[in-house]
């Protein structure tokens, strides 16, 4: 399993460094990420983007996945995920907390909540199904 520092410094490339994600802890089954807001990852009504709260999830999911990886494996792909918007927030931080609820050989899935720190209301509620992917050979 990677360790929290090492997954620190992967999360700020690509899209989650675009984005600010940072994850904050690796604990077994779980694995916790925050994003600070900005008026770039707000609608064009001034309210939260669904595509920044999906990516914060997924991002969290991934990252949680990549750490809980079966002996042999050597990445993962999502192959679907579906969210449930309920709240929204224009300012402050969001977090997520992913949790493994299954951890195959072959997939895994991961539920994911999301949160706004400031006032604790929960903005969504995520899940996504990964794929294991094996070196070929």
């Amino acid at each position: 399993m990677p360790d929290l520092a090492e997954l620190q410094a992967r999360v700020t490339r690509g899209l989650p460094g675009l984005l600010g994600i940072r994850i904050t802890k690796l604990v077994p089954n779980a694995l916790h990420a925050e994003l600070p807001l900005r008026p770039d990852l707000m609608a064009v009504n001034g309210y939260l983007h669904a595509g920044t709260v999906v990516s914060l999830a997924d991002t969290a999911a991934g990252f949680g996945c990549v750490a809980h990886l079966p002996e042999g494996a050597e990445s993962f792909t999502t192959i679907e995920l579906k969210t449930n918007h309920i709240g929204t927030a224009r300012d402050g931080t969001v977090a997520c907390v992913a949790r493994l609820v299954h951890g195959g050989r072959m997939t895994q899935v991961w539920d994911a909540e999301v949160t706004h720190v400031e006032t604790g209301k929960i903005i969504a509620h995520y899940r996504a199904t990964q794929m294991i992917l094996y070196p070929r050979g």
